[in-house]
């Protein structure tokens, strides 16, 4: 085998674990960010939604006062029904305080899962209607439930393609400072790899007495770790040669 590819199996050998290191540690950090990046986003888009939803909930509770106690239905299913083109709102319905549903927003009908639930329930509850999806409802009194209460649906669906997309965007981000970092150690590491091989040639060179290794300028003028090294190993290779001469002033009588 021949001296350069000595030098470069040595060299990978040596590296090889930093290599694996680098990889490792970026993909730890695009793992952990991507985690905490996707619930961050996914905590903080539901919240806003459920926020949305409970003041739109709250909104209507208010402007349906007069309009139950006058007990005009018309009015009160036209006010819903320009709350839910609100983008992410699906139903909209309003219960009387006997439970009664006076106005909603399905078609054709009122599913039983929500004839069969707590007319009078505001906290946040998941529902899953058939052939509708997945929902957050969430409710508001009106006038403390006296009048009843508003029952407002968010679709769950929506908001998990918002998050995705969100998400995604980050995640892309994410992806492209690993591929920028790896290839960025990659390039660092090699300019620690590059002295190193030329130490290694010129180690070589001085073990085989190459004179055009021993007057290498290159290395020999470096001013940092290398070139002391390789003067240092110059010294000591010079010394072992004038020591290995004959001693011409030594003799036996």
């Amino acid at each position: 085998m021949t001296p350069p590819e000595t030098h470069e199996i040595r060299i990978k050998r040596l590296f090889g674990k930093t290599r694996f290191g680098i990889f490792v540690l970026f993909g730890a950090i695009v793992l952990s960010t991507s985690t905490l990046s996707i619930n961050t986003v996914s905590s903080q888009l539901s919240e806003e939604y459920e926020s949305n939803s409970a003041n739109i909930a709250k909104n209507i509770a208010d402007s349906s006062v007069d309009i139950l106690l006058n007990r005009n239905l018309a009015t009160l299913q036209s006010l819903i029904d320009q709350f839910v083109e609100i983008q992410s709102i699906r139903y909209i319905y309003i219960t009387s305080d006997t439970g009664e549903i006076l106005a909603h927003t399905f078609v054709p009908g009122v599913p039983d899962v929500i004839r069969e639930s707590d007319p009078h329930a505001t906290e946040p509850v998941e529902r899953s209607l058939p052939g509708m999806g997945d929902f957050v409802e969430v409710g508001s009194p009106i006038l403390a439930g006296q009048a009843g209460t508003v029952h407002v649906g968010m679709d769950l669906d929506l908001v998990a393609l918002k998050i995705q997309r969100a998400t995604g965007q980050q995640i892309y981000l994410i992806c492209i400072i690993l591929i920028v970092g790896i290839l960025g150690s990659i390039w660092f590491l090699r300019l620690a790899v590059t002295p190193l091989e030329e130490l290694l040639s010129y180690v070589v060179g001085l073990a085989r007495r190459d004179v055009d290794a021993l007057n290498d300028a290159k290395v020999l003028a470096r001013d940092d770790e290398i070139g002391e090294m390789a003067r240092l190993m110059l010294h000591a290779a010079q010394g072992d040669a004038s020591g290995a001469a004959p001693n011409p002033g030594s003799g036996t009588d």
